[in-house]
C-alpha cells in the first residue's frame, strides 16, 4: 500500500495486528511524512519576512549580500538534489524557498533605493548562470564541486547578518518566526537526510543551518528582549 511515495503497508499490517509498528518501520514513515510537512509549510517559510519588510517599508538591519548569498544556496541545492534524482519529498522545499527568497531580495532592492551598479551586475549576472545550473547542464565532476562549495555560501550567507546584528545590537527588521522556522526546517531535514541514506554532502549543509539559523534566532530573542526596557523607558 502506498501513497505519494510513502509506503503503509509496514505501519497498517503491524497496526491490524493490533501491534505498535517498529522502530525500522516507524522511522522510514515519519521521515516521510515529516518531508512533505516541511514542503508544504516551506510555501509560506519567508512570507513574515517579505510582510514585515513590506508593512514597514524598510529593510533596516538587513544584509544585502547575505539574502543574495542565500538565493545562490538555493539555486545550487535545488539543481544537485534535482541531479541526484532525490525524491521529491526530501528537497521539495527548496523550489518553494528559492521563489521566495527572489521576492525577498526584489524588495530588498526596491526598499534599498537607490540600488548600487555592483548590485546589478551581481543580479544580471545570477539570471544569467541559474538557467544552466538549474537544468544540470554543466560538467558532473564541476556540479560536485559547486556543491561542496554550497556549504560555504549558506555559511557566508549568514556570517553577514549574524556580524550585522552583533555590531548593531539589533536585528533591525529580521522576522522571528521565519527563522524560527528556518531553524525548525534544518532540523527536521537532518533527520529526513538520515533516513533518506542522502549523501553525506547535504547531510552536512543542513546541519550548518541548524546552527546558522539558531544563532541569528537567538540574537532576535536576545536583542528584543534587551530592547523591550528601553522602549518602556522612552515611554
Amino acid at each position: 500500500m502506498e501513497y505519494l511515495g510513502i509506503d503503509l503497508s509496514c505501519a497498517m499490517g503491524s497496526l491490524r495486528n493490533g501491534e505498535f509498528p517498529e522502530k525500522d518501520c516507524l522511522l522510514p514513515l515519519i521521515s516521510k511524512l515529516l518531508g512533505y510537512i516541511l514542503v508544504a509549510a516551506s510555501i509560506t517559510v519567508k512570507l513574515p519576512q517579505i510582510m514585515k519588510i513590506v508593512h514597514h517599508k524598510s529593510v533596516r538591519g538587513l544584509s544585502v549580500v547575505a539574502f543574495e548569498l542565500e538565493v545562490v544556496g538555493y539555486t545550487i541545492s535545488l539543481a544537485y538534489c534535482l541531479h541526484k534524482g532525490l525524491p521529491f519529498s526530501a528537497f521539495g522545499e527548496m523550489a518553494f524557498l528559492l521563489i521566495q527568497a527572489l521576492i525577498l531580495v526584489a524588495c530588498i532592492y526596491y526598499y534599498s533605493q537607490p540600488v548600487p551598479m555592483t548590485t546589478w551586475v551581481r543580479a544580471l549576472l545570477y539570471c544569467a548562470v541559474a538557467p544552466t545550473v538549474l537544468a544540470g547542464q554543466i560538467n558532473p565532476t564541476l556540479f560536485d564541486a559547486l556543491y561542496a562549495s554550497q556549504h560555504a555560501i549558506f555559511l557566508f550567507a549568514r556570517l553577514p547578518q549574524i556580524w550585522k546584528n552583533f555590531r548593531n545590537k539589533s536585528t533591525g527588521e529580521l522576522s522571528f518566526l521565519t527563522f524560527f522556522m528556518n531553524f525548525a526546517g534544518s532540523i527536521v531535514r537532518v533527520f529526513t537526510s538520515i533516513q533518506e541514506n542522502a549523501p553525506v554532502s547535504i547531510l552536512t549543509g543542513f546541519a550548518l543551518g541548524v546552527f546558522t539559523n539558531g544563532t541569528i534566532l537567538s540574537q532576535i530573542l536576545m536583542y528584543q528582549k534587551a530592547a523591550a526596557p528601553k522602549e518602556k523607558k522612552a515611554n
